[in-house]
């Protein structure tokens, strides 16, 4: 078992490569897709059906663009969390979709890359859907273990035998320190997946923003004792960007009077 670290649109692309079959350990930007076909083609000497399972921890561009492109083009079985309902769904889901795709497409411009249609399904259709601490069909030696907080969906993949974990946004990177992710949605069950994840004693933890790291017991508690409190979306952001504009323009006009 090889695993493969990719350059990709906005994160890191894991491949896990085997003799007879890979798997994506997230389901990427739908700009990754071209990154993918020449890595398989060039790199591995290999068709890009091989690729027999994308894992989507969560529905954010970055994380779920591509897999329905990878699965009509090679056949590929999506792997996702169980859940009832979609992420984005109704009209507030429709706005959040858009805001999500919005924000990838800023932190693009920040890292310089170039322009690319990353537009794709707000709603995943998955093969299979996996529990807590079940096993992916077809590559039993990795366990996926429920991590929410980020979202309400988000899911962490272990391969047993090594020990290594791909926790995608539970972890991310800002001026050179780990921190929680923007946004937190559920800051008590993020909390708790932090807890989980040092649990579970991985050798190594795998991050789409980081890469992969040894994380020590300090670098625990310094992410519990930023983790947020209180939920930090995109909505919340807004209001509170607009209400310290009109503080400051309130503010403006009195010191005119």
């Amino acid at each position: 078992m090889k695993i493969h670290v990719l350059k990709g649109f906005i994160q890191n692309i894991f491949l896990v490569e085997y003799p007879d079959k890979c798997m994506l350990l997230d389901g990427c930007s739908k700009a990754d897709f071209a990154t993918l076909q020449s890595f398989f083609s060039d790199k591995l000497k290999r068709p890009l059906s091989d690729l027999k399972v994308v894992i989507v921890t969560h529905m954010h561009p970055d994380h779920a663009g591509c897999a329905h492109l990878l699965r009509k083009v090679t056949g590929c079985k999506i792997v996702s969390c169980r859940k009832e309902k979609q992420w984005y769904q109704g009209l507030a889901g429709k706005i959040a979709h858009l805001t999500d795709i919005s924000l990838a497409l800023w932190v693009a411009g920040k890292m310089q890359r170039p322009k690319q249609n990353i537009w794709y399904n707000p709603h995943l259709h998955p093969d299979i859907e996996l529990n807590d601490k079940q096993l992916v069909p077809g590559f039993e030696d990795w366990q996926v273990f429920e991590t929410p907080g980020h979202t309400d969906r988000d899911l962490s993949i272990m391969h047993i035998p090594s020990r290594r974990i791909y926790v995608a946004d539970l972890i991310v990177k800002v001026k050179k320190e780990l921190c929680p992710p923007f946004p937190v949605y559920l800051p008590e069950l993020y909390r708790a997946s932090l807890m989980k994840l040092e649990s579970l004693k991985p050798h190594s933890v795998l991050m789409a923003h980081v890469g992969e790291l040894v994380l020590t017991g300090d670098d625990y508690s310094n992410l519990l004792s930023k983790a947020p409190t209180q939920p930090e979306t995109n909505k919340l952001a807004m209001i509170k960007l607009i209400k310290a504009k009109l503080l400051r323009r309130n503010a403006g006009l009195r010191n005119k009077g």
